[in-house]
């Protein structure tokens, strides 16, 4: 090979080994508020505004200038030459920093980012290759003795952050589901699976009055919300039972799961509605790998099946061809698939 090549191959190869800290600039990003910041001071900020509103040492101002270097060669944020008579460079959002910006009545995905970059995944991704050689344990175990849902249940702080990631999550997508009127209609009655403190319920019920709501979740994280309101919460096991309705959602819900347990839960999801008449339906909301085709989107999905890989047991996201395996193991005769959510879709699946 021609050394140029070998050079830029070296270059590609460096980047792609780096890669890991694009996330953990960005995570820092989120923790020192720097998207607040800038949303707050209602304008873009110079180095010296950003500084001062973070409260960092003067010995960490030109560290800040590295960050922000980087936060914008990645388009978190935007830099351009300031307009007024300050010559120093004005640092603004754009449409990625501004999904994770805490402010009243708006849903951020700042707890989703910190949640998923938390050291606990970081430490089960290092046993990535340990997994692959053997098959005795999955990697979140081998990194901390237990499964993911076993830490959830032994750890209240590790609760609560995927509680708060899983929930911050559902409240961002639940506008862009409901705008989905047709997939609601004629039902009366939803069971919203593993839908945790109820985003999407809470949205369905609003959007559409006459679909009564029910959440049903593990007891640690259903069992503190309140029994009565707009949507119901109930505690159980979607492997054991699921209350009858018109129809039974699932979002992000089966990608934590092996095929064989994917199966389980959709017989019982079946089971739910079978007595139904044709309003009958399973709802899934998740990733079908392969039905889009931005080079983008693309990459979500794939970088989503490592992730479930490497922190949930026989977690994976699917292709069409895989999903409908599963439906018609479970019973099920037919489905319908709407890519409109970004890298997921919506999934309708009929008995």
């Amino acid at each position: 090979m021609e050394s140029p090549n070998m050079l830029d191959a070296e270059v590609e190869l460096r980047n792609q080994t780096f890669s890991f800290l694009k996330s953990m600039t960005l995570k820092c990003a989120i923790e020192l508020g720097i998207p607040n910041a800038i949303h707050n001071h209602g304008q873009p900020m110079t180095l010296n505004e950003l500084h001062d509103a973070l409260s960092l040492s003067i010995n960490n101002k030109s560290n800040l200038w590295r960050l922000l270097r980087m936060l914008t060669h990645v388009g978190f944020l935007s830099v351009r030459q300031n307009t007024g008579t300050d010559t120093e460079p004005v640092y603004d959002l754009t449409p990625v920093s501004r999904l994770v910006i805490n402010k009243p009545n708006s849903s951020s995905l700042s707890p989703f980012v910190l949640a998923m970059l938390d050291f606990t995944f970081v430490k089960s991704s290092l046993y990535l290759g340990d997994r692959l050689k053997q098959d005795k344990l999955e990697t979140f175990e081998m990194a901390h003795g237990c499964t993911l849902w076993e830490l959830t249940g032994q750890s209240p702080e590790f609760n609560t952050l995927i509680n708060d990631a899983m929930a911050s999550d559902s409240s961002f997508l639940s506008d862009f589901i409901i705008k989905h009127s047709e997939v609601f209609q004629g039902m009366s009655s939803l069971i919203d699976v593993g839908g945790g403190s109820g985003s999407v319920s809470m949205a369905i019920a609003k959007a559409f009055p006459n679909i009564q709501c029910t959440v049903l979740d593990l007891p640690q994280v259903v069992g503190h919300l309140p029994a009565d309101g707009l949507v119901k919460f109930v505690s159980g096991d979607m492997f054991s039972n699921i209350p009858p309705a018109d129809a039974i959602f699932l979002k992000c819900i089966l990608h934590d799961w092996a095929d064989e347990d994917c199966i389980k839960i959709l017989q019982r999801c079946k089971e739910a509605i079978s007595s139904r008449d044709a309003r009958g339906k399973v709802i899934i909301v998740d990733a079908v790998v392969g039905s889009v085709n931005s080079t983008t989107h693309r990459e979500s999905q794939l970088l989503l099946d490592m992730m479930m890989m490497t922190a949930c047991s026989g977690g994976k996201e699917r292709d069409e061809d895989e999903w409908w395996n599963m439906f018609k193991e479970a019973g099920f005769s037919s489905y319908r698939i709407t890519a409109s959510l970004g890298f997921r879709s919506i999934i309708e699946v009929y008995p």
